[in-house]
Order: structure tokens, then C-alpha cells, then sequence
């Protein structure tokens, strides 16, 4: 049994959890904080056994694509009045597998 945390955008929280849960996956919902672009985020706890670990991730890859966002930005070299857009990456998901000793359904 391995215990996968899985943090995706909150865009695309909803169609993860109905792709999990199409595949018979269950997973406990956290709101979570992003640190760089300080966007807000979904933590997924999820209990898998062993042999499915490639499934989960798969779900994960197809649902969670990584995809480029323009935002606004104010360069101190400029006049304030001028906002210059960047390209930044988001999207994705950043996936945690960890060994877990006991898993008790409750």
C-alpha cells in the first residue's frame, strides 16, 4: 500500500476527482496555497495499493497537463503605468509516493 499526495491546480481539481473516481480511486480533498504564483491549490490524499500506482499516475498525467498562463507584470524599470506580461508554466502536478506501513479503513 502506498500513500500518493498529489497537489494539482484548483482548475483542475474537478476533473481530476470524476477521472479518480471513474477508475475507483478514493481520495480525501485538502485546499491547499501555491508558493510561487500564490494560486490556490488542491492537495489529494489517496491510499493505493501497490499494482496500481501506474494507474493512479496515469489518471494524473491525462487530467493535470502542464500548460503556459500569460500574467501581468510591473518591471521597476519602466514606468509603473506599463505592465508587461510574462509567460509562465503552471498546471501539472507535483505527485508524492510514500511507503506506508499500516492503512485502517474506519
Amino acid at each position: 500500500m502506498k500513500l500518493v499526495i498529489a497537489v494539482v491546480e484548483d482548475d483542475d481539481t474537478p476533473a481530476l476527482v470524476e477521472e479518480l473516481t471513474e477508475n475507483k480511486f478514493q481520495a480525501t480533498k485538502l485546499a491547499s496555497t501555491g508558493g510561487f504564483l500564490m494560486q490556490g491549490n488542491t492537495t489529494l490524499l489517496m491510499g493505493v495499493d501497490d499494482g496500481r500506482i501506474e494507474d493512479v499516475l496515469d489518471v494524473i498525467r491525462g487530467t493535470c497537463v502542464r500548460r503556459k498562463k500569460l500574467l501581468p507584470h510591473t518591471t521597476s524599470e519602466l514606468p509603473s503605468a506599463i505592465n508587461l506580461p510574462i509567460e509562465v508554466e503552471a498546471g501539472g502536478a507535483i505527485v508524492f509516493v510514500v511507503a506506508i506501513e499500516e492503512f485502517f479503513k474506519l
